[in-house]
């Protein structure tokens, strides 16, 4: 492939020139100095978002610094023209508490009465979302969907991968001493991100 194939970027791209002119600096242009702009796909984008809600999330505050970190990635996708949802689960089970819809009056009170205690469902939680997003790709199929696990995984329940979930990521709020490790691992199975709450906040 010559130089000038190399430069036209991928196809259906735009380029964006000020951060490629950027990174140029004072050097000929190559292909290594292209920025694309982010294009939001056709079919729009849906953030599913589950919750756990369990009685071991209450332990240093790691269920109030879940509920903060939600606020900003709703706000985020209300900025994008998102779709979100919210689904929680805790005790015996799980349920939607929000969407799928573009969360345009989102804040801080909705998250206030969502309450922490009991086991910790994972597979049901999991499970609601599936059928969640199972609903959203019949009605939407050229949309993207990514689901976000917020938990500490301190669940021996080893769930399926929703099939409609085009990414997925973990979050991860286990600080015992003792690391169980399960989100990890889950992540490793289902070909998944991970990272922990401070790589997202920060």
């Amino acid at each position: 492939m010559n130089s000038r194939n190399r430069l036209r970027g991928t196809p259906g791209k735009r380029i964006a020139w000020p951060p490629t002119l950027a990174a140029m600096r004072q050097d000929a242009l190559r292909a290594e100095h292209l920025r694309f702009v982010r294009e939001a796909p056709r079919g729009g984008v849906l953030h599913c978002f589950v919750l756990d809600c369990s009685g071991s999330m209450l332990a240093g505050q790691r269920l109030a610094l879940a509920k903060g970190l939600l606020i900003a990635l709703f706000d985020r996708a209300s900025a994008a023209r998102a779709e979100a949802a919210l689904i929680c689960f805790g005790g015996n089970g799980a349920d939607v508490r929000f969407g799928p819809a573009v969360p345009r009056w989102w804040n801080e009170r909705w998250l206030r009465p969502v309450g922490g205690g009991g086991g910790t469902p994972l597979a049901s939680g999991v499970r609601e979302a599936a059928r969640l997003l199972e609903r959203s790709a019949r009605r939407r199929p050229a949309q993207r969907r990514w689901l976000w696990i917020l938990t500490d995984g301190r669940s021996s329940d080893q769930p399926t991968r929703p099939l409609d979930a085009d990414e997925i990521v973990f979050v991860d709020f286990e600080r015992e001493a003792i690391r169980l490790g399960r989100c990890e691992a889950l992540a490793d199975a289902w070909d998944a991100r991970r990272f922990t709450p401070e790589e997202l906040i920060g």
